[in-house]
């Protein structure tokens, strides 16, 4: 299974994008607008220029509640891991479980094309793994 199979099975497709001179507090309402977890920081909605999560925001503001109205590009994470829709699932799901990272953003020449979330790689094994469950239970039951 590939990246590419996971997106098309994704109810949405939008890309949540915001500027990197947009307030910390924006962002926050941008993350609560979409019920989403992590946001792709660009200038343009188009290129990568970073990430940012609902954890850094929460680690920023232990150390300082003044996080909140300082600028996304203060907290945001500019050392994206990518992939592309070739990528395998299983290859993907090594790098986040090494990286401890719950979010990438799909890149094609240089232009996002999508996000996956850890959750989103977690159900495409559990899809797969029912399929092969079924294929097995009706192999074993066949007369």
């Amino acid at each position: 299974m590939r990246i590419s199979d996971v997106l098309s099975s994704k109810s949405g497709a939008e890309v949540v994008t915001i500027p990197p001179d947009s307030s910390v507090r924006e962002l926050l309402a941008l993350l609560a607008r979409h019920n989403i977890g992590a946001v792709v920081v660009s200038a343009d909605g188009q290129a990568v220029d970073g990430i940012v999560s609902e954890r850094d925001v929460v680690r920023r503001l232990h150390e300082d509640d003044g996080v909140l109205d300082g600028t996304v590009s203060a907290i945001m994470t500019s050392d994206v891991q990518t992939c592309q829709p070739d990528t395998p699932v299983d290859d993907l799901r090594v790098v986040m479980t090494e990286r401890r990272i719950r979010h990438v953003p799909v890149v094609v020449g240089g232009r996002l094309t999508g996000i996956i979330s850890i959750g989103d790689v977690v159900k495409s094994s559990l899809d797969q793994l029912r399929f092969e469950r079924d294929q097995l239970d009706s192999y074993v039951h066949q007369t």
